[in-house]
């Protein structure tokens, strides 16, 4: 159960629909989030970021036209946490939104670290976007 959440966001120059498309495919997550793991797989149908603690599986939200990304990580103890991840236009633009949230037990520290990962992950994305041609 989470007791806090940290809302991260960052502008991009790219449409909603552009950057949702880009970050909604599993096979791009060690582009943009490489602190996730080590690589990304497809097995059986379903996606996995492979780490040095295991396999963690990814399940996104299924395709929509709202820009809803959120995600679910089931670690190989069976624990599963929902990342809530939204695309919405700005302007010309758009703006992703991660909400970070503190599972019980974590310290400040990890919770400030996480937060700051989340961010550079975030600008990494705006940066792959922006640099992709018109």
């Amino acid at each position: 159960m989470a007791t806090d959440t940290a809302h991260v966001a960052e502008r991009i120059n790219r449409p909603a629909d552009e950057v949702y498309a880009y970050a909604s495919n599993p096979a791009h997550l060690p582009q943009w989030a490489p602190g996730l793991g080590k690589a990304v797989e497809q097995i059986d149908g379903d996606w996995y970021v492979i780490t040095d603690g295991g396999n963690i599986k990814v399940t996104f939200a299924p395709p929509n036209d709202y820009g809803v990304l959120d995600h679910w990580a089931t670690f190989p103890d069976g624990q599963t946490f929902l990342n809530p991840l939204r695309v919405v236009p700005y302007g010309d633009g758009s703006e992703i939104v991660f909400s970070v949230r503190r599972a019980l037990g974590t310290s400040d520290a990890d919770f400030a670290r996480d937060t700051c990962l989340v961010a550079a992950d975030l600008a990494r994305l705006k940066a792959i976007m922006e640099s992709r041609p018109l």
